[in-house]
């Protein structure tokens, strides 16, 4: 991601740029409803949840626009704990790919709402091993379950956007078990947030979060 952003500075003295969202394809409104979902919580609680779908600037950026997400915290899932560091990870052969573990009120939102957002706005899951600018295997989409229920919501999700053909292309996204989630470096944290000006976040992510806020206007909330 890094080299891309300084390409983007060079380009940036000879031409006007206008952000492009690269989220979910060809798709311009929200994703349906999955068919299949656990029933909002009674009382409050935390649960997690860890996805992957390219750069985790944008995919932390999203999650904490949405509501009942507590935090989202960028690191990085597939691989060995002693490989979990960022030049190690770029490399695209360590297993691991940058992800996000979110952290959030089941009675506020529910995992097949934020597999919802995740597939319609935060990435393109018919990328394989690459998001945008951005090529490697450590930019693959993944959903990582840590129990069944996420399984079987996630599977049939998935399933059931196939079947609804909402994508030209077909779904590649794993869905696969957690085995660790390790947080990502502390300047990667917030990253978009805290660098909104940054030409990758303008191009690539802002975008996202401006797509998540008009088509789930129920779910986005101003942080």
């Amino acid at each position: 991601m890094f080299k891309f952003v300084v390409l983007l500075s060079v380009l940036a003295t000879a031409l006007v740029l206008v952000p492009v969202s690269h989220a979910a394809g060809a798709v311009n409104a929200a994703l349906p409803t999955p068919a299949i979902d656990g029933a909002l919580a009674t009382a409050r609680s935390q649960q997690t949840a860890v996805v992957a779908g390219g750069c985790f600037w944008g995919i932390q950026a999203v999650f904490q626009h949405v509501k009942g997400v507590i935090s989202a915290t960028s690191g990085y899932s597939g691989g060995a704990a002693k490989t979990a560091e960022y030049e190690v990870v770029s490399t695209g052969e360590t297993g691991h790919a940058e992800s996000v573990k979110i952290t959030y009120d089941p009675s506020q939102v529910t995992y097949g709402q934020l597999l919802r957002v995740f597939f319609s706005v935060a990435h393109d899951p018919t990328q394989l091993n690459r998001q945008g600018p951005d090529e490697g295997s450590q930019y693959r989409s993944v959903v990582f379950y840590s129990n069944v229920e996420q399984k079987r919501i996630a599977e049939a999700y998935m399933a059931q956007l196939e079947k609804a053909r909402v994508f030209p292309n077909r779904i590649v996204t794993q869905v696969v078990p957690l085995n660790a989630f390790y947080p990502a470096e502390s300047y990667h944290q917030n990253y978009a947030a805290n660098h909104p000006n940054n030409l990758y976040i303008v191009y690539n992510d802002a975008p996202k979060v401006a797509h998540l806020q008009r088509q789930f206007p129920e779910l986005y909330v101003v942080r």
